[in-house]
């Protein structure tokens, strides 16, 4: 199959590089949403665009579930909540807790409902066809590819998102039913920022602290 896609003059390339990444500068995750309706159509768009991404073999191997009822995010944050009280209190270090201290985080997470809908990311651990299991490759790297674009995506449209981690999270699997070789990968509430939405003043790194050329 041939492949044109469309080529840029060197004054466009750099034009639309910087307006990008002016973009993405302000992209922040975010812990307070708004109640307002996100419409859901725009979202599907964007875990579409996701699922464009590369993957080992060409495997595809990730499931995006769009959870949206209030009862199933009752039952995802009473069990989130359960995990991450160990977390707080045992599991992580005392470095990752100190670490953890300028964000204010603990283990209380109303995002969870409050944001009005959350995409759940599933990996898959194999795949299955008739004949039985098969061989996925890269997993975590594909996934990882796919949910950057997600988060791409979605600050796009002008929402915002988190990537919460409950870890371990086995339990999203169990309440959402999903099949046995499917594992969960991230946690994504999304919606619109709160009226009084803050996020911590944090600086990124520059350019010259992560790139080097040769």
């Amino acid at each position: 199959m041939k492949y044109s896609p469309i080529r840029y003059s060197q004054e466009e390339m750099l034009k639309r590089s910087e307006a990008f990444l002016n973009k993405m500068q302000n992209r922040r995750s975010v812990r307070h949403f708004s109640s307002d309706e996100v419409p859901i159509e725009a979202v599907r768009n964007c875990i579409a665009a996701a699922g464009t991404a590369p993957s080992g073999a060409h495997k595809q191997p990730w499931t995006f579930c769009i959870v949206t009822d209030p009862e199933i995010r009752k039952k995802i944050r009473a069990a989130a909540e359960e995990e991450e009280y160990k977390n707080y209190h045992g599991r992580m270090s005392e470095e990752w807790m100190k670490d953890l201290e300028p964000f204010g985080t603990d283990h209380i997470k109303p995002f969870i409902e409050n944001a009005p809908g959350l995409i759940i990311v599933f990996r898959h651990a194999y795949g299955t066809d008739e004949s039985g299991r098969t061989t996925n490759y890269y997993v975590n790297e594909s996934v990882g590819i796919a949910v950057g674009m997600l988060l791409t995506a979605l600050h796009e449209i002008g929402l915002v998102a988190l990537t919460h981690t409950p870890s371990p999270m086995k339990f999203l699997a169990e309440i959402l039913n999903r099949p046995d070789n499917e594992r969960a990968y991230l946690n994504i509430p999304f919606g619109f920022p709160a009226d009084n939405c803050e996020v911590p003043n944090l600086n990124r790194k520059i350019l010259p602290e992560i790139l080097k050329e040769y």
